[in-house]
């Protein structure tokens, strides 16, 4: 027989063992012992086709999305084949993605494939993006990067999660609906690979950006000059070689994780996304009103930078200060940047580091891995409740390209995703299983 002691220290091991197993399945627990079940589901969108150097643009409008009320707890896209096979970055590059809600009212039909945000027309469609500070139809997405998605992180931990699908919010007259914007270059074959994907003007031979505005001289790079048909430079004969097989058809597939929403076993978060591009400052202006955001996305970093201080005119290390929309706790945090960049940080009006955020750079040739491009960004989940921010707080962002390369049309953005509350109980806590699985999967993908 076994001895006391022996029964006691069974006993504990099998008790632990059964909190843990839907602990560590993903399962959330709350005091009353209720639970939720973390679903997956992945969907497809339509196909698009891609030659050599080719530019695809598409808003997939009324986007597959589960239905319901619920809380969104991750997000994540991969480009993919006829076959569902993994596109490399070297063929296709995913410039960025975002996923988007709206309302469009019943009598409105779905929007064409091409039609941006900006065309879309009130009152049939209302963009209900998230509660950032950039001016309206900019960065409204919930969860976006590009081609880093595949190593980083987009899971919120338990008990929290974006809540949708709340009848309550949606206007009289409206249905909420989704959009996917993806951006794709294909680099077979081209000249300048890096050019192409930092969209250099003389590659692609524009004079006009997608609207049909006509570009300024001095503008010698970025998105106005790769939009959705454009074209960049491949190597002289290089189509000839391909023949038949130069077009394929490439597809986005997207999963999405989430719970069915509760009141006392989810906690909402608020996201924000903020752009070091943005050109509020901190003042009044001659009317002393405060001054407007304004968020360009992208910017162009110099190869000629004698330092990396702060406000070098080269780029290098860019800041811009901003004020907290609101109150409450940092839940998750993750910056976007481009090929060149080393990282971006945000910081509290204290100076304390509120959140940080680094490129993880590939160094082979296996897909997930492609040497020389930005394969994943580090990810920052602070411990429920250390991380604070308050309201009209003055935050500064850094982002920082590396000093002795020339980047153009490069992106500095922070997203994070802010609670307003805190669980009661300690026993709210992530499903370590899930989110050790997410990491897992991204880093050896």
């Amino acid at each position: 027989m076994l001895k006391h002691h022996q029964c006691l220290w069974w006993f504990l091991l099998l008790f632990s063992i059964g909190i843990m197993i839907p602990y560590l399945e993903g399962v959330v627990i709350n005091k009353k012992n209720d639970h939720q079940v973390i679903k997956t589901k992945t969907y497809m969108t339509p196909f698009f086709t891609l030659k050599p150097g080719h530019v695809v643009e598409r808003f997939f409008y009324n986007t597959n999305f589960p239905e319901g009320h619920i809380a969104i707890k991750s997000f994540d896209v991969e480009v993919v084949d006829e076959e569902d096979n993994p596109i490399p970055l070297f063929e296709t590059y995913l410039h960025h993605w975002g996923i988007t809600r709206y309302y469009q009212h019943k009598d409105s039909k779905d929007p064409n494939i091409n039609t941006s945000f900006t065309q879309l027309q009130e009152p049939n469609f209302i963009i209900a993006g998230n509660s950032g500070v950039c001016q309206k139809h900019a960065l409204p997405h919930f969860f976006g990067t590009g081609a880093e998605s595949r190593k980083t992180s987009s899971f919120l931990p338990h008990p929290y999660g974006i809540e949708v699908g709340n009848e309550k919010e949606v206007p009289l007259g409206y249905e909420e609906k989704w959009v996917l914007n993806i951006h794709a270059i294909d680099t077979r074959g081209v000249e300048d690979r890096i050019g192409c994907i930092e969209c250099k003007r003389h590659l692609y031979n524009v004079t006009k950006d997608g609207l049909g505005m006509a570009l300024e001289d001095d503008y010698i790079g970025g998105l106005r000059c790769c939009y959705d048909q454009t074209q960049c430079k491949v190597k002289k004969g290089y189509e000839n070689k391909l023949g038949d097989d130069q077009q394929r058809n490439l597809y986005v597939r997207y999963t999405v994780k989430w719970v069915d929403w509760d009141d006392d076993l989810v906690i909402p978060l608020k996201v924000y996304i903020f752009d070091i591009t943005d050109t509020w400052k901190p003042l009044m202006d001659s009317t002393g009103a405060p001054q407007q955001h304004n968020c360009l996305v992208e910017y162009n970093v110099g190869g000629t930078c004698s330092t990396n201080k702060v406000g070098d005119e080269c780029n290098a290390t860019k800041m811009v200060r901003l004020l907290s929309p609101s109150s409450g706790y940092i839940i998750y945090g993750m910056a976007h940047l481009h090929v060149g960049g080393l990282g971006s940080v945000l910081y509290g009006q204290d100076g304390r580091e509120l959140c940080s955020s680094s490129p993880i750079y590939g160094n082979g040739s296996e897909i997930g891995n492609e040497k020389g491009y930005v394969v994943g960004m580090s990810t920052c989940y602070p411990k429920p409740g250390s991380v604070k921010l308050n309201n009209k707080e003055m935050l500064t962002l850094i982002s920082k390209y590396h000093p002795s390369q020339t980047h153009i049309g490069v992106m500095g953005l922070f997203h994070i995703m802010v609670a307003q509350k805190l669980p009661n109980s300690i026993i709210q806590m992530e499903p370590l299983k899930q989110l050790a699985n997410d990491r897992k999967k991204k880093i050896t993908m």
